[in-house]
């Protein structure tokens, strides 16, 4: 039994599209008017694979991490039930509303009923699942235990997903707040600034300092805000293609590191990732240089990543884990003692995932305190811009009234 792409009608005449099982196109064409949907195209998906393999699978649109870690779920919990592998994937793959995800699910199933391993199947979609998931999936294979390494990457996913929201949840008032303060006082220096301060023009009198200041930013902005716009945007295409090269990135990511508050936040987020990462996979029967190769690839800092390939060589010629990190000072003490007592005590993965916990939480209150004094800061500004514009428009007037009277 084959696997085809179909878009078609359904009964109300929508658009619709999916995947289906079936020997031919005619029976899949069959299977279609059966359920109610008039078929458009069916295209086998053995005929498109190769095209696709060439293409890294990009199938990561409409399916977001949160998605990819239900379904880890989903699948660990069949195979705990003692479900098999191919009747496991069947039933995900039947209760699968994302098209996209259904298509990539059944690829895979295809894959593994014609031999292939689950963990090679799972690497031919890179960008939804990552060298992490598939080595520890081919761990757990080989230990027969891939309910339970799942079950792991589910909680890792999980994980990731919470701390990614939380952040971005704090982050969104401040960026809120900044934007409408920009546009309020683009458009009050813009539009009504002008049209107040026209009377001033007819004026035969020196104008308060203010005054004069207000108006020059507001001549500025009228004559030039298009091309401080245009500047903008170039600077931001050129930065962009700088971040792509790799001494570009560095330099980023070494500069990131160093801004004072947010260097922390960032330095306290990667090694989060780093010490839960490395304590899952070594809990799921990784080699250590193989999962110190996988975290390298998942902490997203170049600077970083050069000083984990640094440590794995030290450690393949006998070295311990602590002492490289410790000799790189961007480990803090806490992170190399926590590994150092691990390494002693033959409990790594523990003292790994308690650092995690314990920059999580360092993350989550810097965060915090970062947000909630933001407020009221950018409040503060915005009321002493306004303020300053309020002076500068009735100061003249106040000078004029004087002189009448």
């Amino acid at each position: 039994m084959s696997v085809f792409a179909y878009k078609g009608l359904d009964g109300r005449g929508k658009n619709t599209s999916g995947v289906i099982d079936a020997d031919n196109p005619r029976q899949a064409r069959a299977k279609l008017r059966q359920k109610g949907v008039f078929p458009t195209d069916v295209t086998s998906e053995k005929e498109s694979a190769a095209n696709r393999s060439k293409q890294a699978f990009s199938f990561s649109e409409g399916i977001s991490p949160s998605e990819t870690s239900v379904m880890t779920r989903q699948l660990s919990t069949l195979l705990g039930a003692g479900l098999s592998l191919m009747e496991a994937l069947s039933a995900l793959i039947e209760q699968c509303d994302n098209a996209s995800a259904k298509t990539i699910w059944t690829d895979i199933r295809e894959h593994v009923k014609e031999g292939g391993a689950f963990a090679d199947a799972l690497s031919r979609h890179p960008l939804i699942f990552p060298t992490l998931y598939s080595q520890m999936v081919r761990a757990g294979e080989a230990s027969g235990t891939l309910d339970r390494i799942l079950e792991r990457l589910a909680d890792y996913l999980e994980k990731q997903v919470r701390l990614r929201n939380k952040v971005f949840s704090m982050m969104t008032y401040p960026i809120l707040m900044m934007v409408v303060s920009l546009s309020i006082l683009l458009f009050l220096i813009s539009y009504v600034v002008p049209k107040v301060t026209a009377i001033f023009a007819d004026l035969n009198q020196a104008l308060p300092l203010p005054t004069i200041i207000l108006l020059n930013i507001s001549g500025f902005v009228q004559d030039y805000g298009w091309l401080v716009l245009v500047l903008l945007v170039l600077s931001l295409l050129v930065f962009r293609r700088h971040l792509r090269k790799p001494h570009g990135r560095e330099q980023f990511d070494r500069f990131s590191l160093k801004v004072p508050l947010l260097g922390r936040v960032v330095k306290m987020v990667a090694i989060s990732r780093f010490t839960h990462t490395l304590a899952t996979l070594l809990t799921s029967g990784v080699q250590l240089l193989n999962a110190l190769e996988i975290v390298q690839k998942v902490v997203g800092n170049t600077v970083l990543e050069r000083t984990i390939e640094e440590a794995r060589g030290n450690i393949r010629e006998g070295d311990s884990i602590a002492d490289p990190l410790r000799r790189s000072g961007l480990f803090p003490p806490l992170v190399t003692h926590m590994i150092a007592i691990g390494e002693k005590s033959g409990d790594l993965e523990r003292m790994l995932q308690k650092v995690s916990e314990a920059y999580d939480n360092e993350v989550e209150t810097v965060v915090t305190g970062i947000t909630s004094l933001l407020g009221p800061i950018m409040i503060l500004g915005m009321g002493l811009v306004i303020l300053f514009i309020v002076l500068a428009i009735l100061l003249p007037i106040f000078e004029v009234s004087q002189i009448v009277g």
